[in-house]
């Protein structure tokens, strides 16, 4: 009898082990560690890496502010220059924010989602409209009415990304660097609270 017992204790606390590391983030599930320490480039804590013609990180946008909330501070952004659509939407995206002086609010952000993203019936004078309003109306240039000067400027904040995207080998979008050093891997989360889980966990690594 006090055999069976002991043997139920163990197994019983066995189980309880387990349950408490299944909340613990998994190195290759959850998050990756970068082939290279991004830190040099004085990006913030918390970085997302998007794109402007990415759904899903139109999605993600829409769940920024309370991610922000979940980890108590602001995330940074990164637009990634994979190909011809995406290095448009670095344009539109770092026109704004060199404009601005920092990233564009939360409300910026859906606008431009918004026009970048306009379904297949749009025409391009349509998406250009909207972007021309999403800068305008905050009293900013359009991307499209750049001079010279701002032009090289633009260029040299999208080289920069580029950088930074290749030196840490980043592939696929929505993504989050956290202290230079690690990416969250997204796919591997069922929601906003479980990203945000990993974020603070990777904050204290």
């Amino acid at each position: 009898m006090k055999k069976m017992i002991t043997l139920f204790l163990l197994g019983a606390s066995a189980l309880l082990a387990g349950c408490s590391d299944s909340t613990v983030p998994v190195e290759g599930e959850q998050y990756s560690k970068l082939p290279a320490n991004l830190s040099t480039f004085r990006i913030p804590q918390v970085t997302e890496v998007f794109s402007l013609n990415c759904g899903h990180c139109g999605k993600m946008e829409a769940e920024i502010p309370k991610l922000e909330s979940l980890i108590d501070r602001s995330i940074g952004k990164i637009h990634v220059t994979f190909n011809e659509s995406a290095q448009i939407g670095a344009m539109i995206y770092y026109a704004a924010e060199m404009q601005l002086g920092h990233k564009p609010d939360h409300q910026m952000m859906l606008e431009l989602f918004s026009a970048v993203q306009m379904g297949d019936g749009s025409t391009i004078a349509q998406r250009k409209a909207a972007i021309d309003n999403a800068f305008q109306s905050r009293n900013l240039i359009s991307p499209y009415n750049l001079n010279e000067e701002q032009q090289a400027q633009l260029f040299q904040a999208i080289q920069l990304a580029d950088d930074i995207t290749t030196q840490g080998q980043i592939s696929s979008v929505p993504t989050f660097i956290v202290n230079g050093k690690y990416q969250v891997i997204t796919s591997g989360h069922q929601n906003v609270d479980s990203i945000a889980d990993t974020i603070n966990y990777l904050i204290k690594k």
